[in-house]
């Protein structure tokens, strides 16, 4: 063996070529549902933010269990997610559908939006333990601090239907 062949490392065998993802081999369908939640102060809307792990402001939201409703599922993960519980669920929003890549699975999420109000200012918000952070922003900040564009053009909507129901 020569020095150039001797130096050369071996491939690790594997099912994709070095730099590549393993392919998909199945796509997954995970439903989900959350909410746009706002309480006024004064007279000031006010929007609540999670931050989570990859530090995105998003909306609380998580996955629908089987026999709930996606209305109920967002009332759920905004109790367990915020601590809020004295909730209205006001309005069905619209739903956001993305998919990501979990190793070789295609995970299709579709999360069905809700425009919530908590009824009680003074109730304290508390986040989970993965959180990074939770947070009530001014509703233009909100808008700014949003990365994904469906949730901001949701969040939109929500605004004109808190300014025209006379929530």
């Amino acid at each position: 063996m020569n020095k150039k062949t001797a130096s050369r490392k071996r491939r690790p065998s594997s099912s994709a070529p070095r730099g590549r993802r393993p392919a998909i081999r199945e796509i997954v369908r995970e439903p989900t549902s959350g909410g746009i939640i706002f309480k006024r102060v004064g007279d000031k809307i006010k929007i609540l933010l999670i931050q989570d792990t990859k530090k995105r402001w998003t909306i609380p939201k998580g996955h629908i269990e089987p026999g709930e409703t996606a209305k109920e599922t967002a009332r759920r993960e905004i109790g367990e997610e915020t601590n809020l519980f004295d909730i209205d669920v006001l309005a069905w929003l619209g739903k956001i559908n993305f998919r990501y890549r979990r190793i070789n699975k295609l995970v299709l999420m579709t999360t069905q939006v809700y425009l919530v109000h908590a009824r009680n200012p003074k109730e304290q918000i508390k986040k989970e333990d993965w959180m990074i952070d939770i947070k009530w922003f001014d509703f233009d900040e909100a808008l700014d601090l949003i990365e994904y564009e469906d949730i901001s053009k949701l969040m939109l909507l929500a605004m004109r239907k808190i300014r025209t129901g006379g929530y």
